[in-house]
């Protein structure tokens, strides 16, 4: 058995390799933006559609609850041991689940990093669109963002497909036993 079918055999190690990724590459395209862009620089990529831009988050999504960092770090680390501590619940055991938990668990990760080095999270990614002369945008995200979203999403439609599958498999046998 070679060293990395050994050391990914662990669902929790599985969890783990999903996180680290999502870590590094939030942690890289932040540290790209900080190198490129000055504090509330915007460089737009499509004009009226969407920017590159440097904008700090005290809050949580959509800025809720903004200027309670501190709070949000907390309740950040507080999540991450719930959801470890609850994770079979989920049946963590297969590989969609482990994707889904990776993903959650880095961007909670990559934007706790934020949170305690930076004093904010770092949102670079804006989409938007003119009207009227106005710019009507969708709130700023970045990598971790994107994965935490994607990673509930995928827990919300394992937890769908698992039911629906339950129901057949319990419809079943009372149809043949019906017949």
């Amino acid at each position: 058995m070679s060293l990395l079918s050994r050391s990914l055999g662990a669902p929790n190690r599985r969890i783990a390799l999903v996180a680290l990724l999502v870590v590094g590459l939030d942690q890289l395209t932040k540290q790209l933006v900080l190198r490129f862009l000055g504090y509330a620089q915007e460089k737009v990529v499509v004009p009226g559609f969407f920017k590159f831009v440097h904008w700090g988050n005290t809050g949580a999504a959509w800025s809720l609850f903004k200027g309670n960092n501190e709070l949000l770090a907390g309740v950040a680390i507080a999540a991450l041991l719930a959801l470890f501590l609850s994770r079979h619940l989920f049946d963590y055991r297969k590989p969609r689940s482990q994707v889904a938990f990776g993903l959650i668990f880095g961007g909670i990760v990559g934007n706790l990093i934020d949170r305690l080095q930076v004093g904010h999270v770092i949102d670079f990614i804006y989409f938007y669109a003119e009207r009227g002369g106005r710019e009507l945008g969708f709130p700023a995200f970045n990598v971790a963002d994107s994965a935490i979203c994607t990673g509930v999403g995928l827990v919300f439609l394992i937890t769908w497909l698992n039911d629906r599958q339950a129901k057949r498999a319990t419809a079943a046998p009372a149809k043949s036993a019906a017949e």
